[in-house]
């Protein structure tokens, strides 16, 4: 069974528009959705392809116009009139965005060490401006539900064939062995309380596995690696601003030094810490960090 990728995907996206335009950030649902059903009437379209062992895929992230307008404005910082369509300026900045969020998730991805998902990278493949009515039919399209401080932007994503498997959560790809299917089936036919019996066993082993007493039991996840960083603060600056920076600028950040730095892993946000000095390298001294079920929660990994 190929490694499921959705939800580094779907963290990569909220966290990296989070750290972009500085709005707190979720995707609340992903459902396959039709075109007919998209109600905008223009969009980015954006290809991306990724690369990993043999395999190569193109994704192609369309971007409507009330998101890619909303992006520029608060990458911006929200400085000026909103645009009511979009340009090359808005086309430019949700580039960069996807961009951004397609090299995190590949940096995630490697982190991981899968073995059948090795030296994943990506690449924009192109980009345009286009009508919806003029995007190519997929089968495979995805509607990402956006919330953006509380405001519903969407965003969605054309697979190829070849990437379902590997975002089974996502895609709703399913790999079954024939083998396995056809003596499930002979049992089933044969013996149906067995079959009750051992369904019922696999879900009580489940559902102990991801309680929070047992935690600690997820031995199948422990030798996965998960980035640490600490976050010394924010804040927002103009695209202007941060052109003119040069060698020996002080930049100075909304965080008050005697204000608890936040601990993230995999960039979310577990805990808060204070810096200290170990044997002459900088350490991080936990101060505030949630039991180890909120924290597998937090992280994805349930």
């Amino acid at each position: 069974m190929a490694s499921d990728l959705s939800n580094f995907l779907k963290d990569e996206l909220s966290n990296t528009l989070e750290q972009l335009l500085s709005k707190s950030t979720a995707i609340d649902t992903v459902s396959k959705v039709d075109l007919d059903e998209i109600e905008d009437s223009q969009c980015i379209e954006i290809s991306v392809k990724f690369e990993f062992s043999s395999i190569s895929s193109t994704w192609n992230f369309f971007i409507p116009s009330l998101t890619a307008t909303k992006f520029e404005f608060f990458m911006l910082g929200g400085m000026g009139d909103l645009k009511e369509h979009i340009d090359d300026e808005i086309a430019d900045a949700v580039n960069e965005i996807i961009s951004n969020v397609c090299g995190s998730f590949c940096t995630t991805v490697n982190a991981q060490g899968f073995n059948d998902v090795s030296s994943i990278k990506s690449e924009l493949a192109g980009s345009s401006i286009k009508a919806i009515k003029d995007i190519d039919s997929s089968e495979n399209l995805f509607y990402f539900d956006l919330s953006l401080d509380g405001e519903k932007l969407p965003i969605y994503l054309g697979l190829d064939e070849i990437i379902l498997p590997y975002l089974s959560a996502i895609t709703g790809y399913e790999d079954v062995d024939s083998s396995s299917s056809s003596q499930a089936s002979t049992s089933s036919s044969s013996n149906p309380s067995a079959v009750s019996s051992n369904l019922g066993s696999s879900v009580s082993s489940i559902s102990s596995l991801l309680s929070e007493d047992s935690a600690e039991n997820l031995q199948l996840l422990f030798n996965i690696r998960l980035k640490l960083s600490v976050r010394l603060g924010t804040k927002n600056f103009l695209l202007k601003d941060i052109l003119r920076w040069d060698i020996g600028e002080i930049i100075e950040l909304e965080q008050m030094v005697n204000e608890p730095l936040d601990i993230l892993v995999n960039g979310v946000k577990i805990g808060e810490g204070e810096a200290v000095i170990v044997e002459g390298k900088f350490g991080l001294k936990i101060k505030n960090i949630g039991d180890s079920a909120s924290r597998i929660s937090q992280i994805g990994l349930s």
